[in-house]
């Protein structure tokens, strides 16, 4: 759940980007991992918004990659698609991660192929609008739909989660894989599911009612009520 505070006095290349502790250490973990994580955006944004994005490590790996959309890479004529070899558990910009879902063992190492052909899959490797999409947030959507073995809830702050346009017919599976929605480029929808519950999007602000965790779902808040927003990562 949002905290509130947003530091607007630290400028972009002075953000904090340490670690929080909560990817285990491939010298020391050997299994195949794979983890999704979310972080309030830079600035004043963060009141509204969270960034997302997948990490996999591969068992015996010596490092984890990162998959996620940056925007400013569109500007600099890159596709938006980012894949680097890095720990996935710093900050973001100054803001501190949460984790919304990791798989260790055989499953991840299973599920790891998948989530690669999913990326690159991704239909806008070209196209990047911070709303309503589609944005860094319309990737990891895209990835955890093609990929129904993870049943992940991001977040109804999750902003372009619900981009869908005409080349699916504005239809998908929710993102957590449990139910079905409708949305019309991000903008109005909704989404019936057992892990999201039903959520009703408008202008791209997510208001439902999640009863798998008894929780409301509000724009710019999260979810709040009797919930577990986030898991604790164990080495």
């Amino acid at each position: 759940m949002f905290s509130g505070e947003i530091d607007l006095s630290t400028p972009w290349s002075k953000a904090n980007h340490d670690r929080i502790g909560t990817a285990p250490d491939p010298a020391t973990n050997s299994e195949a991992i794979v983890q999704v994580y979310g972080a309030r955006t830079f600035s004043w944004r963060g009141a509204f918004a969270v960034h997302t994005w997948i990490a996999i490590k591969p068992q015996n790996a010596t490092s984890y990659t990162r998959l996620e959309v940056i925007g400013w890479r569109k500007r600099r004529g890159l596709p938006v698609i980012s894949i680097t070899n890095d720990w996935p558990d710093r900050n973001w910009f100054g803001s501190k991660p949460e984790i919304y879902s990791e798989i260790r063992g055989p499953e991840a190492q299973t599920l790891i192929p998948q989530i690669i052909e999913a990326a690159n899959s991704y239909p806008y490797p070209e196209k990047y609008e911070a709303w309503p999409g589609p944005n860094s947030n319309t990737f990891t959507a895209h990835v955890l739909r093609h990929v129904p073995a993870m049943k992940v809830d991001l977040p109804p702050t999750a902003i372009g989660k619900d981009y869908l346009d005409e080349s699916n017919n504005f239809v998908a599976t929710a993102p957590s894989n449990t139910g079905v929605q409708f949305s019309l480029y991000g903008v109005l929808g909704a989404i019936l599911s057992k892990s999201e519950g039903l959520e009703i999007n408008i202008l791209g602000l997510n208001f439902g009612l999640d009863p798998d965790n008894l929780a409301l779902r509000l724009p710019g808040i999260g979810k709040i009520g009797f919930i577990r927003d986030t898991i604790e990562a164990t080495d």
